[in-house]
């Protein structure tokens, strides 16, 4: 099987962008300053960044907070050809621990921290513009206005979850839209769903997809 040279992909990527003249929207996981320091230098000249700080596996709490204010102060000293900024996500070591349960004795670089890459990734994938949620806000609002009786319930939790809720407000729909964050077992809450809607305005075929199929969910 031939290897995927992802530099290159990248390369063709950042080329097509410059000949039609286009700065798309970045957003980038970060737990480490100094590590995004070359990645930030290098994508700011093709896209316009938004860097997303969380990291569960620092304590203690003091500890978060130094590491967030030098991702903040490494942002404000760089020089960038466009704009950059940074959102900051919760300090929840609880679901790092919960994540890594049983697997304390593994050594560096083993299932442990490939459990601690797969919480901090999907914590930035979760209610990202690509997931499309904002869809569902407007969507309510024609079936609250066609008085059809329902309730959506939109699992996780993310950095658009307060314009997500200023819309909730906006259209009226509180009563028909809830946000219950991030679940660690959702599999309950599709069992007893009647129906389960994906939002995503693009996205590679999503396990969550095949899970609804074995739960018989249309």
């Amino acid at each position: 099987m031939q290897k995927v040279n992802y530099q290159k992909e990248l390369e063709r990527k950042l080329e097509q962008l410059q000949k039609e003249q286009i700065v798309p929207k970045l957003l980038l996981h970060s737990c480490c300053a100094p590590c995004s320091s070359y990645v930030l230098e290098y994508l700011s000249n093709y896209f316009s960044i938004t860097i997303f700080y969380y990291n569960p596996n620092i304590s203690p709490k003091e500890e978060f907070e130094k590491r967030v204010k030098e991702q903040q102060r490494l942002i404000a000293s760089m020089s960038f050809k466009n704009p950059v900024d940074c959102i900051v996500g919760k300090y929840e070591p609880e679901r790092f621990f919960e994540a890594s349960k049983g697997l304390e004795d593994i050594p560096e670089g083993g299932e442990r921290c490939f459990r601690c890459y797969e919480l901090r990734l999907r914590e930035t994938a979760i209610l990202t513009k690509q997931k499309g949620f904002d869809f569902a806000i407007s969507a309510t609002k024609i079936l609250k206005d066609k008085n059809i009786n329902f309730k959506w319930f939109i699992i996780g939790s993310g950095k658009l979850k307060k314009n997500l809720q200023k819309q909730i407000k906006k259209y009226d729909v509180c009563d028909y839209i809830e946000l219950i964050g991030n679940k660690e077992n959702p599999y309950p809450y599709i069992k007893n769903c009647d129906i389960f809607i994906q939002t995503s305005r693009y996205e590679g075929k999503s396990v969550v997809i095949d899970e609804c199929k074995i739960l018989a969910k249309p």
